[in-house]
Order: C-alpha cells, then structure tokens, then sequence
C-alpha cells in the first residue's frame, strides 16, 4: 500500500467513532426535523404565520433559515438546514486540527514527516479525508429526508448543502492550523470564525427584501459573505439552484490549498501568527495546580463569557419585540412554549428559549476546560505536575472545579447583561427575576457536563473528547429540538437543559432541580473516587 492509502487509512481508522456520531447525529436531525414540521405546522396556514412572524422579526432569522415558501420541504429548510450545515462544519473543523496541529503538537507528525511521506503527504490525506466524511454526510443527509417522502432534488441538494458548508470550514480549520501554534488557538480561531460567519449569515437574512405574501425573503448582500449563506441560497424544496455550493466547495479547496502550501515554509511546531512573549518568571501563584487550569483555560473561558453575554441581552431585548408581534402571534408563542418549556406570559417564555441556549454554550466551556485534563495528560505534561506532591484526585478536581467556575462566569455575564437589556427597554421588574431564576438553573444543568466530562477521563479517557462533545451535543438536540420534532416528553426530558428550573406565573417550578442537584453531587463524587485507581494513559 502507498503511503497516501496507508495515512488515510490511519485517520478513517482513528476517526472511526467520532465521524460515525457527528454524520449519524446530522442525518437523525433531518429525519427527526421533518417529523416536528409535519406534526406542528401540518397546514399551509400553520406554517405561513410562522414564516410571517419570522420575516416581521429580524432577531428570529439570526437563528432559522431562510424564508422560501410554505411547503412541507421548504418549511424544514427554514427550520434546520443552517443547523445542519452548522454540525457539519464543526466535524469539518475539529477533524482538520486534530490531524494536523494537533498531530504536530503533539509530536507525532514530526515522525511521519522523516518517512518517506514528507511534510505535504500527510495534510493531503487530511484533505482527502474530511472530504469523503463531508460526502458520506451530504448522502446519508439526504436519504434521510429522501425516507420521508420529499421530493429526491430537494433532499439532495439540502444534503449537499451541509456538506459543502462542512467542506468550506475544512479549509479554514486547515488554514487556522497553519497560522497558530496550539491545537487550542486554531480551534478558537476557526469556532470564531463559524460564529461570525453564521452572524453574518443571519444579518443578511434579516436585512432582506421580502415578498408581497411574507413567505420568502430576498437576502441582503452580507449573506453572500458567509459559507452558511452559501448553502440556504440553494433554497431546497423551493427554487433548486446547485450553483451556490461550488462557493463553498471553492472556497475550502483553495483555503486547504494554501495551507499545503503554508506547510511547507514554515518550521516545524511554529506558526505565522506570532505568540505574545511569555514572563521571565513565572507568578507566584502559579506554584498551584489550580492556578495553573486557570492560566491553561482562561482565555477559552473569556470567549465563552463573552458569547454569554451577547445571549442574555438578546434574550431579554427580543423579549419587548415578540410582545409587539402583530398582537402576540398564536404561532409564535406556540413554538416559542414547546422549545422552552415554560407555561407563563411570552417574556418568561422567550428568556427561557434563550437561556437554554445559554445553558449550551455554558456547557461548552466545561466540557473544553475538563477535557484540557485529558489533553494534557496525551502529551505527557500532566506526568510532570503528578510526578510532584500533587495527588491525582486534586489535579482532576481542579479542572473540575475551574469547569464548573467557567459554568458560572459564562452564566453571571448572561445575568448581567440580561438586565442591562431589560433595563435599557424598560422592561417589567419580574423580568430581572425571570432572568437569575433561568440562569440559576442552567448553571446547575451546564455544571452536570463538567462532572460527566471527568466521569469519562477516568473510564474511558482515549475517548473523553468525542464522547463529551457527543453528550452536549445529544443534550441540546433533545433539549432544544425535541419538543419542536414531536418527539415524546420523555426523551427531551433526557437533557439537562430541559428540566431546569423556570419563573411560571407567580411562582417558581423547579421541575427538575433536584434531580440535576443530585447528579451532579453523585457524579462528581464517583469520578474522584475511581481517578484514585486511575492509571495515566499516555498518548492519543
């Protein structure tokens, strides 16, 4: 075998579990989307005053689709096609540092380079890799909505669209490997870069032109900017066009073409954006392993913060705009009651869609701050800080406790700044309480993926980063989507983020509080107990 077959074989094989997820997971949410619009929005007038309420409210578009008439198929484009292309482009990603910095950092590319291989092979067959997962996603995206009866063209063509989305962000995950030193760096280089990109996206929608009968919406030139743009001017079930997904599939080709060509200048475990120097000495308050998690995470913490905030003043600001859609649209607050779970007026409703969104992004900053514990264990620095007094049991509560601080932090700044938008609208005073009893109760349900993050460092520690960002991901998808899918109360009720507290009325319903409470005591306690056994597990 070549040594091209022999290296795409290494990352197919490697990849195996995580690939399996990420394209099973997107074909299951197409499925399962098709399921929601046809039980919820089963008549054309169902769905023509949802698409009438989103083109009256820019902020609703920043998070659907893109309008394009009210048949079945289109519908669901507009429901969860940017969501789909969204998975895809973080499999696309994550799959393109991990085989390229990640690999350098953590020494093993430097060997395949002094094979016969050399410095280019192996990027190639990354490359040719994140290309077949984006292929078998496009195809498996596809037959599943082709299983629900659609039209074949429509579902073709919304399968190829994540899939060129996922190509686009290919390159830019192989690019950003290029310009930074660390795996961490190119990974919040390219997840900025997503987020930006699907914020452009969603300001191109929302400044669009629409149509006379408030079912579709001719997108503003800024859509044009973004890969996700890309993918929904395709405009499945509707109007057909292919031509928009040779932008995406350009764009990652030339994107990965020049990081090749980076490739080969650059020395090796270095990058082309510089780092900034480092202190002579180090602080004193470094001399602590809690200390130095922080130093380690604290800047993938500030951006999470950051993302925390934008949520909490979206949540509480768009609250005012959806009260003054056309006399509280039915349709509105009907899907707004099923996403959140609340039962009282539509400001409790809408903050609490919101913060759970935020409970999501809260549990992102655990699971990247614990699996920091795994990452440094693989390279084999983690044996230094042990080899010291430093017990096993507190290097893991450490990353477990900054976890569940990064939980807080994130959490606190959506507080905040949530009351800072109520206040800036004149906002009703119980909207402050609604705002700290959601956020409350969402930094009980994020701090459960810190716990269960450590839970599988210690038993299953090769597969902790697949399988901690497979539970959030399965989380958000029952918790977010599934009362909108149709699916029953007790799997949404599965997720973490579904069952927390909310402000109902007057009162307070804790639902599933103590339940939370209780996992996150037992999961905790058990995660420390068997890191006592626990024995390292050097590499990937």
């Amino acid at each position: 075998m070549s040594a091209f077959g022999v290296l795409l074989r290494q990352r197919l094989r490697r990849d195996r579990l995580q690939l399996t997820l990420w394209i099973v997971g997107t074909a299951l949410m197409a499925f399962a989307g098709y399921a929601g619009v046809s039980q919820s929005y089963a008549t054309v007038a169902d769905r023509q005053s949802i698409l009438a309420a989103a083109l009256a409210n820019p902020v609703i578009l920043m998070f659907r689709g893109l309008p394009s008439g009210t048949s079945e198929g289109a519908f669901l484009a507009f429901a969860v096609l940017p969501w789909l292309a969204l998975l895809a482009a973080l499999m696309s990603t994550f799959l393109a540092v991990r085989h390229t910095r990640g690999d350098e950092e953590a020494g093993r590319a430097e060997l395949v380079w002094a094979t016969p291989a050399g410095r280019r092979l192996p990027t190639i067959a990354t490359i040719v890799h994140g290309l077949l997962a984006n292929v078998v996603l496009a195809a498996l995206t596809a037959l599943a909505l082709i299983a629900t009866g659609l039209p074949a063209a429509g579902a073709l063509l919304a399968g190829a669209a994540a899939g060129a989305t996922g190509i686009a962000f290919l390159g830019v995950g192989l690019l950003a490997a290029q310009l930074t030193r660390t795996s961490r760096g190119a990974n919040s280089l390219t997840i900025w870069v997503l987020v930006a990109t699907f914020l452009i996206r969603g300001i191109g929608n929302a400044a669009g032109t629409p149509s006379d009968d408030l079912t579709r919406i001719t997108s503003a030139w800024p859509a044009w900017l973004s890969p996700f743009g890309w993918a929904e001017q395709t405009r499945p079930y509707d109007t057909d066009l292919a031509w928009p997904l040779l932008l995406g599939i350009a764009f990652g080709l030339v994107l990965a073409g020049a990081s090749v060509a980076l490739q080969s200048v650059r020395d090796v475990d270095a990058g082309f954006v510089a780092e900034r120097p480092g202190r002579v000495s180090a602080r004193a308050a470094l001399a602590s392993p809690h200390a130095l998690v922080w130093r380690l995470t604290s800047g993938s913490i500030v951006g999470w913060a950051i993302g925390g905030a934008i949520t909490g003043i979206l949540a509480t600001t768009l609250s005012g705009v959806v009260d003054r859609i056309s006399g509280e649209n039915p349709a509105v607050v009907d899907i707004l009651k099923k996403i959140g779970g609340a039962a009282g007026g539509l400001d409790e409703v809408v903050v609490t869609v919101f913060f759970t969104l935020l409970g999501i992004l809260a549990a992102c900053a655990a699971v990247q701050t614990v699996v920091r514990a795994r990452q440094e264990e693989a390279r084999g620095t983690a044996e230094a800080v042990l080899a010291t007094p430093i017990g096993r049991v507190r290097w893991l509560a450490d990353y477990m406790m900054v976890g569940v601080a990064a939980v807080l932090i994130v959490v606190a700044s959506a507080v905040l700044a949530g009351w800072v938008g109520a206040w800036s609208n004149r906002g009703d005073e119980s909207l402050y309480r609604i705002v700290a009893v959601a956020g409350f109760g969402q930094a009980v349900a994020a701090s459960i993926f810190a716990v269960l993050t450590a839970l599988v460092f210690v038993l299953l520690p090769r597969a902790t980063t697949a399988a901690a960002w497979s539970l959030v991901l399965l989380a958000a998808l029952l918790g977010m989507f599934g009362p909108l899918f149709g699916l029953p109360e007790w799997s949404a009720n599965l997720s973490p983020f579904a069952v927390t507290p909310v402000v109902d009325g007057g009162g307070v319903d804790v639902r599933g509080l103590w339940w939370l409470v209780l996992a996150l005591a037992a999961g905790g306690a058990a995660a420390l107990t068997l890191m006592r056994r626990r024995e390292l597990a050097l590499g990937a």
